[in-house]
């Protein structure tokens, strides 16, 4: 079947979770050190606690309800404790992560959080969004032994686990700053790559303010994910850590348009300048009817429904459509997040549109599968041909076309074939266009010199830096749309980069 959905699917409840893992740390325990390999791989996976999904399509609150003590050390003796550590080459930040999964099995979660932080200052984001199947879980011995990505350590929930209970127990501290040194650094957006940056740049002792073209901080953490994904007191309480170690942090800041990156440094006397301002420029697919009234970018729909909470229509100032059969055309995480947000806005049915199948969807598992139980309807194989409107410009209908697949293209994944003659029509009265970003020109038309690719992007070195002496770049204004830890080890390679320039 090209649609379905999963409304009925079984469903584990939090406090069934927790008791089953609480009798099964009670019988480990003893044996935790004395464990061989085989019994080790015996422990089963465990389960995200999460809300009852008919419950969760009325309202915004996270989904995910993150693991009980319990739980994170029963996952976490699962580990093999490999010397190779193959997971750690995965991992975009190199956190030492059989470390911490070593001291979470323990049940020493203050050790666990301390190593996480040498290498990351946003862990609670990461546990939360980041897709370790495709990185540090992908390489992990044990999923690899047990034939399945799915049963590999949950690197990614135990993360989550120990950034919470430090918050919870109120045991943050900012990382310590060197005395001042002079020398004072942009840095161009406050996204993953920014924040991350900023850290590092600011541990040297040097001054950092950040520039934020909106009116919050967290970039696509904040206006891109949602709420039920990523709560936004989470981003808050890590831009907290920034500003108690003195980052100066403005807003409403349009670099290129409110100052010219020449200007930041010839004329606010910054000694360096790192650009982090991603890729929020929506593609289209430049099909007919794409200018209907009804037809948004998911960048928009988001945007709207996110940063400015347009979904609590009684008290935002910020409207959205609330249509009652809404399309989204795309496969990735946006497309989740939107066809999950349009649920939440009221939608009777949310239709996911996506040209190839299922397994070549770059969405992570865990999101197509919350889509699923919380009732998206997934038409594979199928891809928008054109938009139908009637006499007001409103949209009402997609005429679709059925594919198969060919032969893989560049990416790895098998190409989409169009099937001539299977064009349909399907009703709706709103369309969601979540097929990619682009980078926002603005940066690059306003500063002569600053070389980028045929798509947009900034080209920069292996360091980071880009064409422009003392300018750096990173995340997904160089690498296109990527992932929050990816742009986090790009920032992270800037700011190595940068104060070694600022040493010298």
């Amino acid at each position: 079947m090209n649609a379905e959905r999963e409304l009925d699917a079984p469903h584990s409840t939090p406090e069934q979770l927790g008791k089953s893992a609480k009798a099964l740390l009670a019988r480990l325990e003893p044996l935790h050190a004395s464990l061989t390999p085989k019994e080790r791989l015996a422990i089963p996976v465990q389960e995200m606690p999460s809300q009852d999904p008919i419950s969760r399509r009325h309202n915004m609150d996270e989904v995910a309800l993150g693991y009980t003590p319990e739980q994170a050390r029963v996952e976490a003796m699962r580990c093999l404790r490999c010397k190779s550590a193959p997971c750690v080459k995965g991992c975009p930040v190199r956190i030492r992560i059989p470390d911490f999964v070593a001291s979470t099995a323990e049940g020493n979660f203050a050790d666990a959080i301390k190593i996480i932080r040498e290498n990351s200052l946003l862990p609670a984001v990461c546990g939360r969004v980041c897709p370790q199947e495709i990185q540090c879980q992908k390489e992990c011995t044990v999923g690899k032994s047990l034939k399945s990505v799915d049963k590999a350590v949950m690197i990614g929930r135990l993360e989550r686990f120990v950034a919470d209970w430090e918050r919870e127990n109120g045991l943050q501290k900012p990382p310590l700053v060197k005395p001042e040194t002079g020398k004072k650094v942009a840095v161009v957006g406050s996204g993953p790559a920014g924040i991350t940056c900023a850290a590092d740049v600011r541990r040297e002792g040097h001054a950092v303010t950040i520039f934020e073209a909106f009116h919050k901080t967290g970039g696509v953490m904040v206006y891109g994910i949602p709420e039920f994904r990523l709560p936004k007191r989470i981003v808050e309480n890590e831009i907290g850590i920034l500003e108690s170690m003195g980052v100066t942090i403005t807003t409403d800041f349009v670099v290129g348009r409110t100052r010219s990156l020449a200007d930041l440094m010839q004329k606010d006397g910054f000694h360096a300048v790192f650009v982090g301002s991603g890729a929020g420029l929506p593609k289209f697919m430049n099909i007919e009817g794409e200018n209907l009234v009804g037809v948004f970018s998911a960048n928009e729909y988001l945007t709207r429904s996110n940063l400015m909470r347009a979904y609590d229509a009684e008290n935002a100032d910020t409207p959205i459509m609330r249509a009652r059969k809404v399309a989204v055309l795309g496969g990735g995480n946006v497309a989740m997040d939107a066809a999950r947000t349009a649920v939440r806005l009221g939608a009777q049915e949310v239709h996911l549109v996506y040209r190839r199948t299922e397994a070549e969807m770059p969405a992570r598992v865990e999101e197509v599968r919350h889509a699923k139980e919380e009732g998206v309807i997934f038409h594979i194989l199928q891809n928008a041909k054109r938009l139908i409107g009637d006499a007001s410009g409103h949209v009402t209908a997609i005429e679709c076309l059925r594919y198969e697949l060919g032969d893989p293209d560049e990416s790895g994944r098998r190409r989409p074939v169009e099937i001539p003659g299977s064009e349909f029509v399907m009703p709706v009265d709103a369309v969601i266009v979540a097929i990619g970003n682009e980078s926002n020109p603005l940066i690059s038309h306003t500063t002569p010199g600053l070389i980028t690719n045929r798509h947009g992007n900034i080209v920069t070195d292996e360091t980071g830096k880009t064409s422009i002496e003392g300018v750096y770049a990173g995340g997904d204004i160089v690498l296109g749309s990527a992932t929050v830890i990816l742009a986090m080890g790009q920032g992270r390679r800037a700011a190595a980069a940068i104060n070694q320039r600022l040493a010298c």
